[in-house]
């Protein structure tokens, strides 16, 4: 049977990657291919008029200028979205064009592609493409969207409104709060982020000698895109498209879904019979890139006299941009966070969907996760200042116990098992939290303020959502002996080559260069989950071990026949087949090289060595921890620095703490990144991106983090063959709530009770400036 052994093993897919050996979507070259580069829109909201592709056609090495008109035989991108409107009526079916005809909707928005020999021609002649417009009135804000008279994205939608989800007991809810001894209401927001994955979005396509399609991303889910394009766009069978994806510079949750350059650089290779590349530049992957988490929070939290939580109502306003489409569900599916790891009897939650004419909004690390931890984490601060209660006792006091496992919580979720006080303690010993007022004191003595701030995160991971998400991989262990490994899931830098190779090789007894990867590749699999959720592991890893098992099981009847022994005798470990209790055994080598000799192949077997695993995940899993921040803000500058970071995950079975820490790691960065720097902005009157450059967009820099301080505890889930729970998100869920709320700690003595992220030098300043109180 599959092994899992704990151990950190170095990612094996290093050497390749950082030797510049990686392929990645910009390194396709076939003969013969073209440059497409698209037109957009400088406007944020503007009807079309005229456009002239005329001059742009007549210039040198410029093959084709297409627009809208000239894309008849494609669907563009299906809108919609399976939730009512307030009034009852379905969300708006805004499906997305894939060049624009009439109206663009936001700046970058693209109604023109030129395809070209090479991308200066093809970047020269998208400048002759001459457009009329007229301009028209437009919103940036969510909250100002909503507002009477405010400008529509859609005509039919005056209100903007394109959902509104609604969950709890709306009378209780309220009757609970006006009873309860003291209520926390507080006001809020999320700032909105793109991903900056390093390597920006990117396709190529072309048209085999099968006469399919062959299409070769940067994405996370090659099986999704190839259902996709056939089904949503092209009208034809799956198989008459193949998706090669190799490796992947990042994505987050960016590069999922299906794209209009992708659908294009598609269509153009099949119209063209020529191959056809599409690549993003970072100003374009700024200004186009699906963005992320923005949205305005209110919240009110009702507790007893004794500081137990009592009931909990909330509604987020989230900008969803210019179109409604089922990227739009981040906000929905994971909204169950909120209620956290905490004893909450009733909760009411209502999200809506706001339309702005801004670039859409969908998954990114976390996606609703994050801020859903947010939600719960920053109003319980605020409440244990208003009660004079410390924020650490407060969680605590309110914990769901192991005992009450599993729980069902009101808002969505039931957890199958968490043990959450022991993440809280064995945090505060990696924080020495006891010792913090000792560092608050020397910091001040320093001119300093100094805040910490602890954030308990749970998230929903690895399972279902709202639909199965079922993986594949088939696993061969050829005559030479080695063993050739297919997942349906893919990397898309965490990994996984080491994790997935680890898997096979310690359930084989090999060393880990015995086992071969293969990929992305939709032509190997009926089917793959691809990547997202934090599910690489416990759906991927779960279908790997049970090609694994099948591979052992049809080997040890090999192995029978070569021992001439009863298949229930023969016991397999570290390499070799035995017959138990005797001294007979054979290699795994003997057993590959008889699996492939029909001499060797018992009646009724086929020969061979190859067997498929497939897993359906029943249930979800909750990966669960503390996050502990410590910051220092230099009330002169009101620059903000981290300078203690701890946190303790509890991830179900861990395969390889290595990975684990690299994973945590990153996404604390992000978490952090987002807390105090990042933040796309729009100018309210043109809708113009003010931050669609590094020089405008503060990424976070290596200097910008102390030491991050991590330990793992393990509390094994039953829903997955593995026990594990998943890490991809954890790190940023947690760390956003834990920076924001130690960057609140620290302004709380001027008498600031609530900040809003990010914390910029700036933004910091200026709320000390205005502070109500001053440092002694």
């Amino acid at each position: 049977m599959a092994t899992l052994q704990t151990r950190s093993v170095p990612r094996r897919e290093d050497e390749r990657l950082l030797t510049g050996r990686g392929r990645y979507a910009a390194d396709g070259r076939p003969a013969g291919m073209l440059e497409a580069v698209l037109v957009r829109s400088p406007h944020a909201h503007a009807r079309i008029d005229r456009i002239d592709v005329g001059g742009a056609r007549s210039l040198p090495g410029v093959i084709a200028v297409f627009t809208g008109a000239d894309l008849t035989d494609v669907a563009p991108i299906p809108g919609g979205i399976g939730f009512p409107r307030p009034d009852g009526s379905p969300a708006p079916k805004t499906d997305r064009p894939l060049l624009v005809s009439d109206r663009v909707r936001f700046v970058g928005e693209p109604f023109a592609m030129v395809v070209a020999e090479t991308r200066a021609a093809a970047l020269e002649a998208a400048e002759a493409v001459s457009v009329d417009y007229t301009s028209l009135p437009l919103v940036t804000d969510p909250v100002a969207a909503m507002q009477p008279g405010a400008a529509a994205v859609w005509d039919n939608v005056p209100d903007n409104i394109g959902f509104l989800w609604k969950r709890g007991d709306a009378a209780a809810t309220d009757a609970a709060l006006r009873s309860s001894a003291h209520v926390t209401r507080l006001e809020f927001s999320v700032s909105r982020v793109t991903a900056n994955s390093m390597e920006p979005r990117g396709a190529w396509a072309e048209i085999g000698p099968d006469a399919r399609m062959v299409v070769h991303p940067s994405h996370q889910s090659p099986f999704n895109l190839r259902n996709g394009l056939a089904n949503g766009n092209f009208n034809i069978p799956p198989d008459q498209i193949r998706v090669l994806a190799e490796d992947v510079g990042g994505s987050f949750g960016m590069k999922s879904g299906v794209h209009q350059e992708t659908v294009l650089v598609a269509w153009a290779a099949r119209r063209l019979q020529r191959p056809v590349r599409w690549i993003a530049d970072r100003t374009e992957g700024f200004l186009t890139d699906e963005q992320a988490r923005e949205m305005r929070i209110t919240a009110e939290l009702g507790l007893d006299a004794g500081g137990r939580f009592t009931a909990l109502k909330f509604r987020w306003d989230v900008n969803l941009g210019a179109y409604v489409s089922g990227r739009s569900g981040w906000c929905i599916g994971n909204i169950g966070g909120v209620a956290g790891v905490y004893e909450i009897p009733l909760i009411y939650a209502e999200s809506c969907g706001i339309m702005t004419h801004t670039v859409p909004t969908a998954a990114y690390r976390g996606a609703g996760r994050p801020e859903a931890t947010y939600t719960i984490e920053r109003i319980i601060d605020v409440a244990a200042r208003e009660l004079g209660i410390t924020p650490y006792e407060l969680r605590r006091r309110n914990l769901i116990p192991p005992e009450k496992m599993p729980y069902k919580t009101a808002l969505t979720f039931t957890y199958d098992c968490g043990e959450f006080e022991g993440n809280m303690i064995k945090a505060a010993e990696l924080a020495e939290l006891d010792s913090f007022e000792q560092r608050r004191a020397e910091a001040k003595a320093r001119g300093k303020l100094r805040g910490i701030g602890v954030c308990n995160c749970i998230e929903v991971a690895g399972g279902p959502f709202l639909r199965p998400a079922k993986d594949l991989s088939t696993l061969r262990l050829a005559e030479d002996g080695t063993l050739i490994l297919r997942p349906g899931s893919m990397s898309v830098g965490q990994g996984l080559e080491t994790a997935f190779c680890q898997l096979v090789a310690d359930s084989f007894g090999v060393p880990m260069d015995r086992v071969r990867y293969e990929p992305g590749d939709t032509d190997l699999l009926a089917f793959g989950k691809g990547n997202g959720g934090s599910g690489a592991l416990c759906i991927g890893g779960s279908s790997v071990v049970k090609a694994v098992d099948a591979v052992i099981e049809k080997a040890k009847r090999l192995a029978s026949e070569l021992l001439e022994a009863a298949v229930v005798d023969v016991e397999f470990r570290e390499g070799r087949f035995s017959i138990a209790g005797t001294d007979r055994s054979v290699g795994l080598a003997s057993v590959a090289r008889a699996a492939y000799d029909p001499a060797h192949i018992p009646p009724g077997e086929e020969g061979g060595l190859v067997e498929s695993g497939e897993f359906t995940p029943t249930a979800v899993t909750f990966p669960n921890g503390t996050h502990i921040c410590e910051v220092e803000i230099d009330p002169d500058t009101g620059e903000t620095g981290m300078v203690r970071y701890s946190a303790v995950e509890e991830l179900g079975r861990v395969l390889n703490p290595m990975l684990v820490a690299g994973q945590t790691h990153g996404g604390v960065a992000q978490g952090v990144g987002q807390a105090l720097g990042e933040q796309i902005v729009h100018d309210g009157d043109s809708g113009q991106m003010l931050t669609a450059s590094f020089m405008d967009y503060q990424m976070p820099r290596a200097g910008d983090f102390s030491d991050i301080r991590m330990a793992t505890r393990e509390v094994p889930t039953k829903v997955n063959p593995l026990g594990a729970k998943g890490v991809g998100e954890a790190g940023t869920v947690g760390a956003i709530a834990a920076v924001m709320n130690a960057v609140n700690d620290a302004l709380a003595p001027l008498g600031i009770r609530h900040f809003d992220m990010p914390a910029t030098p700036a933004r910091v300043w200026r709320a000390i400036a205005a502070a109500p109180g001053r440092m002694d």
